[in-house]
């Protein structure tokens, strides 16, 4: 690592970020995030739309520089290795995913470009991350961005990087800004002026309010896109043509009614482990479910967003962590709602 790429984490352990966001969600409700722990893969040559689309679960092809998207990578059984936020920018296509799944899933993608002229690159320590979130983020913005994007999944890029609108969570936008380890730096003062500087909790935390699921380690290859709710936040393109397990992802749609998927649930408990599985009173020796997402919102409980039989959830059935004897889940409304793709929808 050279001095350049050096200066982002050694700024940050001087930094002092608060771990609970939701104790100063009542005075502060705006605020940003360095993410240290996603990772970045820029795919650059002439060829390196088209192979990602063959690889990845949404349109890659048709990717425009005034846009982001959600994607997946799935094995050949239709299990998502990996969830992504993809974007154009110059020359070249970004992926950003857990930087615990970046170095196996970029070499699995290398081994299928064979004669395609596209390189994949480790950029991850070019970059810095902040995720920023609520009203105020985007008068924090302007010296840098005085246009924001209008909606989720917009993008603008200029000189400083490029800012993001993901999903937005319990009503405010949020923004992704990807920038050099330079201009973020220089950016702090002036951002922790008006916003509360949180750690990386506080923007997990507002994704699982915002009901986008991630994949990371412990839940590799245990979910087909649609048990994760990833259609329906736009994660899947239907209409786009092959790639690995795509016959499994599109059967999964034409055989109706889904019967599991993710749903947003609090617990009292903290510490919750990715792929910790749930128990329902009408089966309780047998696992109905697991935990996708997992964060606290106090110092006693924990919001969650987990994989489960939907029937579990229904006719007063009540659903435990880890055991039949833990805590039960209370469950609450996602930010969207599920609507099943139909077999007429997807052939229209």
């Amino acid at each position: 690592m050279n001095e350049i790429t050096s200066i982002w984490p050694e700024f940050l352990q001087q930094q002092t970020l608060t771990a609970l966001p939701a104790a100063a969600a009542a005075t502060q409700p705006s605020f940003f995030a360095p993410l240290p722990e996603l990772g970045l893969i820029a795919a650059s040559g002439e060829d390196a739309a088209s192979f990602l689309h063959t690889q990845l679960t949404n349109d890659v092809q048709n990717l425009t520089a005034a846009q982001a998207r959600l994607a997946g990578y799935c094995s050949p059984k239709g299990r998502l290795q990996a969830t992504f936020l993809i974007w154009k920018s110059g020359d070249s296509i970004f992926l950003q995913l857990p930087r615990e799944l970046q170095a196996a899933l970029q070499k699995r993608l290398q081994m299928f470009i064979m004669r395609a002229k596209a390189k994949l690159a480790d950029v991850t320590e070019a970059h810095a991350v902040l995720g920023l979130a609520g009203e105020a983020v985007a008068a924090a913005l302007a010296p840098w961005f005085p246009a924001l994007p209008d909606a989720p999944y917009g993008k603008i890029d200029n000189q400083y990087g490029s800012l993001i609108r993901v999903a937005d969570a319990d009503g405010a936008p949020r923004y992704q800004w990807i920038t050099s380890p330079e201009t973020a730096i220089a950016a702090w003062p002036l951002l922790s002026s008006s916003l509360q500087a949180l750690s990386a909790q506080a923007w997990r935390l507002s994704e699982i309010r915002a009901g986008i699921a991630q994949v990371t380690l412990a839940t590799q290859e245990q979910f087909v896109p649609q048990m994760i709710n990833f259609e329906v936040v736009g994660g899947v393109n239907f209409k786009k043509g092959c790639y690995p397990g795509q016959e499994i992802v599109a059967r999964s749609q034409y055989l109706g009614k889904l019967k599991r998927r993710a749903v947003l649930a609090s617990v009292e408990a903290t510490g919750i482990a990715a792929a910790t599985e749930v128990f329902s009173s009408n089966d309780p020796e047998q696992p109905c479910g697991m935990i996708v997402n997992a964060e606290a919102d106090s110092a006693h409980s924990s919001l969650c967003l987990l994989e489960i039989k939907l029937a579990a959830t229904e006719g007063g059935t009540t659903v435990h962590l880890g055991s039949i004897n833990g805590p039960q889940l209370k469950f609450h409304a996602l930010p969207y709602s599920i609507i099943d793709v139909t077999d007429a929808e997807l052939s229209a």
